[in-house]
């Protein structure tokens, strides 16, 4: 089947009729695309308001499930976690006389350092950044420049996505033995042998709490895990490593040292699930218009 014009026209002439109405189809798209950016604008403003730090806060619960190993919460408001009370039974991390658990509780002392979640204040940053990237598309800049258009479009495209990688917590930023949180967060002050790191993660909060050794040190022959152990040499087994950091040795603080214990949590927190699904659908809604604007100006892959 085939398509004929009539009255028939030069080939010449179809070829400028196809330009026109590719101009006419550009300036439309681009026109539409400041309605497309409206919307985007709308979209990150309420992820900003999400991220503000407003009071009272959010207060997650972080506690291991089925063990009393973790017990506790904590406040966030914004990026900062203002308030903790972590209650943590670990063998290697004994309760002092009289108490059942070991406590870490945030310091409130307004000496204390802030406790900041890094993730947090990243993604902030990029979702304001892609706001100005909004405003430059629709107010400075040439709104009616495709190639300038396309570029800023691909430009928000890459922030919103890395927003939501901070989210998901798929940075390199923010290893435990490479940022080690102030022992005066807490009061009293952290234990030298424990690393105390919270982050984000799927738009969570992720507490992973280690009990460490030196690296080199000697066992300690009077230890029930060393007791444990030469037990189950002498009947030819081998003990289990109790996590998969065991065989592992990391400079913490200028020290090389191993993980004993670890325990993972998590506490999901609904205002980073909201900004995750609306970050989601603005990468969405970004890509779309980059593909309709790679059509039409002909730069489709």
């Amino acid at each position: 089947m085939s398509t004929a014009l009539y009255p028939p026209i030069s080939t010449e002439e179809r070829i400028q009729k196809e330009e026109e109405s590719l101009v006419r189809e550009l300036e439309w798209l681009l026109q539409s695309l400041q309605e497309t950016l409206a919307s985007i604008r709308a979209g990150l403003e309420e992820c900003v308001a999400l991220l503000e730090p407003t009071e009272p806060g959010s207060t997650l619960v972080l506690s291991s499930q089925r063990s009393e190993t973790i017990k506790g919460f904590v406040t966030r408001v914004g990026s900062r976690i203002v308030k903790g009370d972590i209650h943590v039974k670990l063998p290697s991390l004994p309760p002092p006389r009289g108490a059942s658990s070991y406590r870490l509780l945030l310091s409130s002392s307004p000496d204390a350092p802030p406790f900041v979640l890094n993730q947090l204040s990243t993604a902030r940053n990029l979702i304001n950044q892609s706001l100005d990237i909004v405003d430059v598309s629709t107010w400075t800049g040439d709104a009616k420049n495709a190639n300038f258009i396309s570029g800023q479009l691909r430009l928000l495209f890459d922030y919103i996505q890395e927003a939501k990688l901070e989210l998901k917590g798929l940075t390199t930023q923010g290893n435990w033995w490479d940022d080690p949180i102030d022992e005066r967060v807490f009061d009293p002050p952290l234990p030298s042998n424990v690393a105390f790191h919270l982050s984000v993660s799927d738009a969570a909060l992720e507490l992973s709490l280690r009990t460490l050794d030196p690296a080199h040190a000697p066992p300690d022959t009077f230890s029930g895990f060393s007791l444990r152990d030469r037990l189950a040499s002498a009947i030819g087994a081998t003990r289990k490593p109790d996590h998969d950091e065991a065989e592992e040795e990391f400079q913490y603080r200028g020290k090389a040292v191993k993980v004993k214990e670890k325990v993972r949590v998590q506490s999901q927190d609904p205002s980073l699930l909201a900004i995750m699904a609306k970050l989601s659908a603005l990468e969405h809604n970004v890509a779309v218009s980059r593909k309709s604007l790679d059509i039409v100006m002909g730069n489709e892959d």
